[in-house]
């Protein structure tokens, strides 16, 4: 399922498992004093506090100069692959005593068929359910006799299974994931569990006005195509059957389109043979393919009324390039300072300088030969407009005026920065070599990224706005109570309508 709809899901479970408010325990009273404080203890207080206010303030110490700004070095690793296809990444990092694994699949929501949604979902969901030899409980006592995790997550483009263990049992989890992926039990008994749990968790995803927006901003861009899919319905799950997910399996899963990748501390020979004694027998399997979409940039308004809702949720965007284009990290550059950083302009405006949201984003989102650009915000009902009129306002400055240098340093290095602080650990070295597997990217990617962000000048900034971020060409989708909004989004829509 779509991550930023999990993990919208996510934050709401949270927020609504977290328990409420509760009082700090008092500390052990201490004995009680006998002696009675000075009548004028509060008025002395407060002339203190007067006195303080009025004193000069302590100047603000300026942070200290950055480093200059490093290049990534991607870890020396070993790359195999098997006969039958199965591509195997393992990388020596760090010097803790573990290893992190991730088993990539190319079989997501995307391989879905239209009258199968969400049959990667429940085939997932089985995957953990235990193998042939194994049932749920012995798979998870085996992991956790490993000092291990074993996750499995449905996306859009692929099934993932994480796992992590000491560094000792690293052939021993490279085999038990080949059997979890090769020989699972897909009980027949736990589909209908598996089902009402899905329908709970798309009830609640549903029902955030967050996830209600980005539906229908998605649909909008993609259409029909699963990338543009609303979550499945109570009637689309429950047509969902066992012999679906089995055959889901057996149409979209193979070591053609597998790759295991490791990271951490290992004993190289040993593990090497162990993945390929394991997996050898993998079938091949289809060949990777994924549908092209051809994204559609439409000038539009969309509405979804939320009677009585204090906020506005908005999400205004359109389709843009995906890593491949040589424009891509200057397209990133750009998006972390019109919006997709804290301190980013929009933010910047929207909320520190009028208040009228608390936690305004915008960010790229990248599938397969496709991405999309949009800037998101849950703002004051009653500042719907006067949001929408400036975020429109900070994309056109940016078109037109380049920033200057030290403002574009200060997002440069926090791109840098952020980038190689992702990679510092063996999930985020992983993380990397799948984007590159996927969207066959080649190492320079990594390996030049640091240098790329630091090469944007001012002048390309403001071009990439110019060329991608275009107002007249964005979808707008406004979730909020109608009754209030709908006055400020037509004032919204005739200034669309000349420059602003």
């Amino acid at each position: 399922m779509n991550k930023l709809f999990i993990g919208l899901l996510s934050a709401a479970l949270v927020a609504t498992a977290a328990p409420g408010a509760q009082a700090q325990q008092a500390p052990a009273k201490a004995k009680a004093k006998t002696t009675a404080k000075p009548a004028t203890s509060r008025s002395a207080g407060v002339a203190k506090a007067v006195a303080a206010a009025k004193s000069p303030a302590t100047p603000k110490q300026a942070p200290p100069p950055g480093g200059k700004p490093r290049d990534f070095t991607l870890p020396a690793k070993e790359e195999f692959t098997l006969d039958n296809g199965l591509k195997a990444r393992i990388v020596p990092y760090g010097q803790v005593p573990k290893v992190t694994m991730m088993v990539a699949i190319q079989a997501g929501n995307v391989h879905e068929a239209d009258d199968e949604v969400a049959v990667a979902d429940l085939l997932g969901k089985l995957l953990q359910e235990g193998t042939a030899t194994m049932s749920a409980t012995q798979l998870a006592e085996r992991v956790a006799r490993m000092g291990g995790t074993l996750n499995i997550s449905v996306g859009a483009d692929q099934t993932s299974l994480w796992a992590s263990c000491l560094s000792e049992y690293a052939p021993e989890m490279a085999a038990l994931l080949a059997e979890v992926v090769q020989r699972p039990a897909l009980p027949a008994s736990e589909v209908p569990r598996l089902k009402t749990d899905l329908k709970r968790q798309m009830a609640l995803a549903r029902a955030q006005p967050g996830v209600q927006a980005r539906q229908k901003f998605t649909a909008a861009i993609y259409g029909s195509h699963p990338y543009g899919r609303p979550l499945p319905t109570d009637a689309q799950l429950d047509a969902l059957t066992l012999e679906r997910a089995q055959n889901f399996y057996k149409t979209q899963y193979g070591a053609q389109r597998s790759s295991l990748y490791v990271a951490g501390r290992f004993e190289a020979p040993g593990l090497r043979q162990a993945i390929t004694a394991a997996w050898a027998s993998f079938p091949q399997g289809p060949a990777p393919h994924i549908d092209i979409v051809k994204p559609l940039a439409k000038a539009d308004l969309l509405t979804q009324d939320r009677p009585n809702a204090p906020q506005s949720t908005i999400v205004v965007g359109l389709p843009v390039i995906d890593p491949t284009n040589p424009d891509y990290i200057r397209l990133r550059v750009m998006n972390s300072l019109l919006g997709g950083s804290f301190g980013s302009r929009i933010t910047r405006n929207i909320r520190e300088d009028k208040g009228y949201t608390y936690s305004p984003y915008s960010f790229i989102e990248t599938h397969y030969r496709t991405g999309n650009w949009s800037q998101n915000a849950d703002v004051t009902t009653a500042d719907t407009y006067n949001s929408l009129h400036e975020i429109m306002n900070e994309i056109e400055r940016l078109q037109k005026t380049p920033p200057s240098t030290d403002e574009l340093k200060g997002i440069q290095n926090y791109e840098g920065g952020m980038f190689v602080l992702r990679n510092s650990n063996p999930g985020g070295i992983i993380g990397q070599l799948n984007t590159l597997d996927l969207h066959g990217l080649p190492e320079t990617y990594l390996t030049e990224q640091v240098k790329n962000i630091n090469a944007v000048t001012p002048q390309q900034v403001s071009e990439i706005a110019r060329k991608y971020i275009r107002p007249e060409a964005m979808t707008v989708v406004v979730v909020g109570d109608k009754k209030v909004i709908e006055p400020q989004l037509k004032k919204f829509q005739a200034e669309r309508k000349k420059p602003m």
